[in-house]
This record gives structure tokens, sequence and C-alpha cells, in this order.
């Protein structure tokens, strides 16, 4: 199966690395210091959501500032040793031009840049948390990386793990290309489905990006 491109646009956790032991200890950790029991804390999805949106439905509106803040800095801390890169990611991301894909995150950028950077990753065009309104599910994030890329939202190709992003990419009016990295395929609706990047590769030309999928 080939799909052809303009711009392809990543997800970051989940799709180029994998933080979700960080994620998990410095969550529980803010948890616990803010007295939000084991069973409040088990009925919200951390997964692919702004930490902004996570605390409002844990903490009244006057503590949500503060506590994201906090949870900021708790997963700054933890980057070191807490970041790997997931197969396929550097083979994919080396064989296209900067100018042709986008980190699209619900990190803040503080955070997105120090878990790209632990992994060797600096890429020239990030959306994270702090650049929008609106965060996944809502196309918003993706629809930016599109403008700032100054790509059609149709010529693009969203990389996701997480069902609330592949909701966002589709409402962009964007292919969608899951990754069964975190979800299993059930919980997925995507025009493709791989296992993770080492599945997908690359052929860039003068019209565009080709993408080939297979094992």
């Amino acid at each position: 199966m080939k799909i052809r491109a303009d711009a392809l646009l990543f997800d970051n956790d989940g799709t180029l690395v994998s933080s979700l032991e960080s994620v998990y200890r410095c969550w529980n950790r803010w948890a616990a210091e803010y007295g939000i029991t084991p069973e409040e804390f088990a009925r919200v999805e951390l997964h692919g959501r702004p930490a902004a949106e996570i605390a409002a439905d844990l903490l009244p509106a006057a503590r949500v500032a503060e506590a994201v803040v906090r949870i900021e800095h708790l997963e700054v801390e933890d980057v070191v040793g807490g970041v790997r890169l997931l197969p396929g990611t550097k083979a994919l991301l080396d064989s296209l031009p900067a100018d042709r894909w986008a980190v699209v995150t619900s990190a803040t950028r503080r955070l997105a840049e120090a878990r790209l950077a632990e992994v060797g990753i600096r890429p020239k065009n990030l959306i994270a948390a702090d650049d929008i309104t609106r965060g996944k599910p809502d196309p918003e994030p993706f629809l930016l990386a599109a403008r700032q890329l100054g790509v059609h939202p149709a010529r693009c190709v969203v990389f996701e793990d997480a069902p609330a992003g592949l909701q966002a990419g589709r409402a962009a009016g964007m292919t969608t290309v899951a990754l069964t990295t975190t979800h299993r395929v059930a919980e997925l609706t995507a025009d493709v489905v791989v296992e993770d990047l080492s599945a997908v590769s690359a052929l860039v030309t003068d019209g565009g990006v080709e993408l080939s999928f297979g094992n």
C-alpha cells in the first residue's frame, strides 16, 4: 500500500518515543501530592491529552495553573533515562527533509523539547500545548501544523498512537496512520494501522512524499 502526501505530522509520546514509564511515575507522584485518590485518578484518560485538561478533570479551577506547572517540573526532571526511541523513528525521520514534517504533541514545548533532545531529535517544526487553545481530539493542533508547513490539510498524513489524536487527525481532514504501541487495534480507527514506524518507509520526490507500509 502506498500513500502520497506533502507533509507528515507525528505525535511524540507513543509514536516517536516512549516515555510511558516516566509519565505514569510522575503523574502518580503528582496525584498523591494533590490528594487525588487512586480511584479518582484511574477514571481519567492520561494519554494524548494536554496536562491542563487532565488537571482540570481532577482539581478545582483555581488550582489548575499551579498544578500544571508542578507536573511539567516533575516530568522534565524525569527525562534523563525516562525516554527511548521507538522502532523505526530515526530511520524514517532521517529520510525526510526538515520542512516536510512536524511534531504535534499534547505536551508543553519545554517538556516536548526535553524529551526529544534526550533521544537526539530536534524538529524544525513543533506544535505543543502552549501553541493552541483546544487540544486533541480537537483538530486545531494538526491544522496549525499544516499552516506552519504551508500544506493543505488534505495533503497531510498524521501518525498517532492514541484514539484522541486519531480523532483530531480525521477531524482535520487528514489521512491517519495508527500505531499499536500503546492501544489495541480494536481501539484505533485509522486509514492504516501498523505496529510501529519500522513498518513505514518514505520516498521523497519533487511531488512530495510517497509512503509505503509493510512488515
